[in-house]
This record gives C-alpha cells, structure tokens and sequence, in this order.
C-alpha cells in the first residue's frame, strides 16, 4: 500500500476552509517486507470521536475492507461512544486503558485483519505533525506511537533551544556582524586607533 495524505502536514491544525474540512489527514505505511508496529498516522483536527471517524472509515473501507471495530485509550479521548454510525454501517467503538497504547487507534476489519495508527494530536503543530506522519508511515519502522510522541517533544525542546539561543545572539549584536556594513564599520575603527594614541 502506498502513502496517502489527502491534506499535507503542513497546512495549519486548525484551518477550517471548505477546502480542508473535508479533507482526511492521512499517512498510510507502503506495504513491506517485515511488518511495521504502525501502520500509518492519522490527524484529526478534533478529539470527537463522533464527528472523526466516518471521515476516516469512508477513505479505509475500500482499501482494507468494511471496519466493523475501533479501539482507543480513553487517556486522550473525553468521550468514547459504543457506536458510531459510518456510510451504511455501524463501527463499534472499545476502549483498553492499560491495554492499549495511548496515542494509538486500533482498527479491526472482518475481512483483512487489524491495523494500528498513531494518532497525532489535534492541537500539534504542522512541522511536528509531518515528522510524526512521516515516522508512523515508515514500513521498517519499530517505534511504538508513545515513542514516537516522546521523540517529536524531544526534537521540538532541541528545536526550541536554538531558536532561543539565536534569539539571544541576534539580539547581543550577532546578527549585525553578519551585516556587511557592520563589518566595514568594524573595519575602519583599528586604523583609527593608533591614530589617537599618537595624536597624544
């Protein structure tokens, strides 16, 4: 199977245009030789499981034939309905709390078997949103999706530091000396020096 993003990573969490409201957020692992821990990602721009998952059981029926039952960790999902009605059938919807990996959706299809995929967060940001699908998606992949979640933050805190430090050396002039005028400046205040010494 094929990687698919019906939205690119990079649009924005919280866009809501006709355009992207109906788009899934989707990355799916090509199908491989060893069988990865996950099987894709998916983005949802909310945590209603309600409103979600007819949008995502209408893209995967077709590919993976009709899914019949989906389970979560309730850690992330406030409300986790017994049933959710989806394009002509019912998806029964469980929940395992130490069961289950919290940042993972769980799929079960009668016919093809089951499936795994992180779920990125509604709220994440679309850098950190496309490495977390691009990880997920990767078919030699063996990182559980809490691995995954703790390396985004990782990278994140890496990423966030040296913006901070830059910030800092911007603003204590190290910006300036990348300006070719600070340089000519800093250039004719030598020669002047030994001028006012001997000027003495």
């Amino acid at each position: 199977m094929t990687a698919t993003i019906s939205l690119p990573p990079t649009a924005e969490a919280d866009d809501r245009s006709p355009l992207t409201s109906s788009s899934l957020r989707l990355s799916l692992a090509p199908a491989g030789p060893a069988p990865a821990l996950l099987d894709g990602a998916w983005w949802p721009r909310s945590r209603d499981l309600r409103a979600e998952l007819p949008s995502l059981a209408a893209v995967l029926d077709p590919l993976w034939g009709r899914i019949t039952r989906v389970t979560v960790n309730p850690t992330h999902w406030p409300v986790v309905p017994r049933k959710v009605p989806v394009a002509g059938h019912v998806v029964k919807v469980g929940w395992f709390l130490a069961e289950q990996d919290p940042h993972e959706l769980l799929l079960l299809s009668y016919r093809m078997g089951r499936w795994n995929l992180l779920v990125v967060p509604p709220q994440t940001s679309p850098v950190s949103a496309a490495w977390l699908m691009a990880a997920a998606s990767d078919p030699l992949g063996r990182s559980t999706a809490s691995r995954l979640m703790e390396e985004a933050a990782r990278l994140r805190t890496v990423y966030e530091a040296d913006r901070a430090v830059e910030a800092v050396w911007d603003s204590e002039g190290g910006h300036e000396a990348r300006d070719p005028a600070a340089c000519h400046r800093t250039s004719i205040e030598p020669a002047a020096l030994p001028h006012q010494l001997t000027g003495r």
